[in-house]
């Protein structure tokens, strides 16, 4: 008996100890801890082998060590969740229509492309992805919906698998921030400002709903002396590299993130389609762990 009791003593101190354990853990405290250790997000997650958006990538972004992926949801014809950039299904499928024009079950029929070629991955619901990253990854959720009724179900399903700690809201109107908070208090938002008077917007609003862990910004209006205020009051600057610094990093390597640096310095979230060499580019100059 005493022996029996000892084996269910272990079992439970193991399972706790792992519930503790989690890798998302170690991430969340770079996160929320370090701010001078800059973060790594994938966007559309890792997409450079697996189709963009895919559960594939999602796993590859895992596999790395990629500190947040990067998903975007939509909602279909019967109301399911799931991830896609665009609002139709053409450039990921080959196939005509929006989403909002199928049901899911008939989205299944469609593989997900890569090179333009059919894979056999397909549309993945937003609950697989909460599934699948659950204590290993931050999730960055681009919600393309304009709708209030979605922006619940969304929330309600992070709610579900008790993942408030290891998402990222992403808002592209500031004000969108105090309806989701009265959705769920403990949900982390990151707004998006276009400018200097947005950032003073953002700012002010926080003392009403509390501090916003991340605010995502352009590098049109970065100076270093708001990046500091900014960061030194515990609040992390993400800043993109698609486009012109990826487009750098294609040609050759490490000359994108260079300008990058040079032009963002104090930027601690950069968020890339090239996140497996950003990564190797920051613990290369220590500003990973």
């Amino acid at each position: 008996m005493k022996y029996l009791l000892l084996l269910f003593v272990c079992s439970v101190s193991l399972q706790l100890y792992a519930q503790q354990t989690r890798p998302v853990d170690a991430i969340l405290d770079e996160f929320y801890h370090h701010p001078e250790h800059v973060m790594v997000a994938a966007h559309r997650a890792a997409h450079t082998k697996h189709p963009e958006n895919s559960l594939a990538a999602i796993r590859e972004a895992i596999a790395q060590g990629i500190d947040i992926a990067e998903i975007d949801v939509h909602a279909t014809k019967d109301k399911v969740l799931v991830i896609m950039h665009d609002d139709n299904i053409t450039r990921a499928t080959g196939k005509k229509g929006k989403i909002a024009d199928y049901t899911y079950q008939e989205l299944l029929q469609f593989p997900l492309l890569f090179n333009g070629q059919p894979t056999t991955e397909k549309i993945p619901t937003f609950e697989e992805v909460l599934q699948l990253t659950k204590g290993k990854i931050i999730v960055d959720i681009d919600f393309k919906e304009d709708s209030i009724e979605f922006a619940k179900q969304t929330i309600d399903m992070v709610a579900a698998h008790q993942m408030e700690d290891q998402v990222l809201f992403f808002i592209y109107e500031p004000p969108f921030a105090t309806q989701l908070r009265s959705f769920n208090a403990r949900l982390p938002i990151m707004p998006r400002a276009h400018n200097i008077t947005e950032i003073n917007d953002i700012e002010r609003m926080s003392t009403q709903l509390g501090k916003f862990p991340v605010i995502h910004i352009d590098d049109s209006f970065y100076s270093d002396t708001l990046v500091q205020r900014i960061t030194g009051n515990g609040t992390r600057i993400w800043i993109n590299s698609l486009g012109k610094y990826d487009k750098m990093e294609g040609r050759q390597a490490n000359s994108g993130f260079d300008q990058l640096r040079k032009d963002a310095r104090f930027a601690n979230v950069l968020q890339t389609d090239y996140p497996e060499r950003l990564l190797a580019y920051l613990r290369q100059q220590g500003l990973h762990r």
